[in-house]
């Protein structure tokens, strides 16, 4: 599963187009008063201006051997999130390693590798090696029906976790985080709550092109035509 685009919303959208414009040094593109777009590898990111504060957590995936090394590069621009008495954070039942971060508004972003998808690149590491969007939080007070509309609809697969507390639906290379948030109400590392904020997408897999809409604990799936 691919993550093609993304639209999230923002009530200080100067502070986001900052943050991604200087801080991470990414061009704005399809600039209007109520929103601006970026390029993050094979996923167009947009955000749209909004009068109300909402929450994410998203995840960019970089090549399998650079953790290290945008670990410097972010850490230079930006202050890392600390993980007990480190930056990063091993998930074993994953073979992935993460570290973390806030974005323009707040929303607790994330750079992860996947050992499992051997990506490496032998460049020195730049804001070019952020390969996509690769996860996307979906809290809900239903992860079972959210996990069958994504399978029955889409295509898409149930991939680790559990259906009562945090369970992902997707691939490696694009997940759904989802997130039972009566039971898990704050995103690890950090105290952000997991609140069921509003995107779209357009998600690619073997079956096609689909665009998706969450709002307030729901989706909606469409088939592209």
């Amino acid at each position: 599963m691919k993550v093609k685009t993304i639209t999230l919303y923002s009530n200080d959208l100067k502070s986001q187009k900052s943050f991604y414009q200087d801080t991470l040094g990414l061009a704005a593109s399809n600039e209007t008063e109520d929103s601006f777009s970026i390029e993050v590898g094979w996923t167009k990111m947009t955000f749209k201006k909004s009068s109300e504060k909402f929450c994410y957590h998203y995840c960019f995936l970089i090549p399998s051997n650079k953790l290290e090394e945008a670990l410097g590069w972010f850490g230079s621009r930006l202050d890392i999130v600390p993980i007990e008495d480190n930056f990063t954070y091993f998930f074993e039942s994953w073979n992935a390693r993460s570290f973390y971060f806030y974005d323009g508004n707040g929303n607790l972003a994330e750079c992860i590798v996947r050992y499992d998808l051997k990506n490496t690149s032998n460049t020195q590491f730049t804001s070019d090696d952020l390969l996509c969007i690769n996860e996307i939080g979906m809290p809900s007070t239903h992860i079972p029906t959210l996990n069958d509309s994504l399978i029955n609809e889409m295509g898409s697969h149930f991939w680790k976790g559990d259906m009562e507390r945090f369970a992902t639906n997707g691939s490696q290379e694009g997940l759904f985080l989802l997130v039972n948030n009566l039971i898990k109400k704050t995103w690890f590392p950090s105290s952000l709550p997991t609140q069921s904020s509003p995107f779209q997408a357009t998600i690619e897999t073997k079956k096609g092109l689909f665009d998706i809409e969450f709002v307030a604990g729901e989706l909606k799936i469409s088939k592209k035509q």
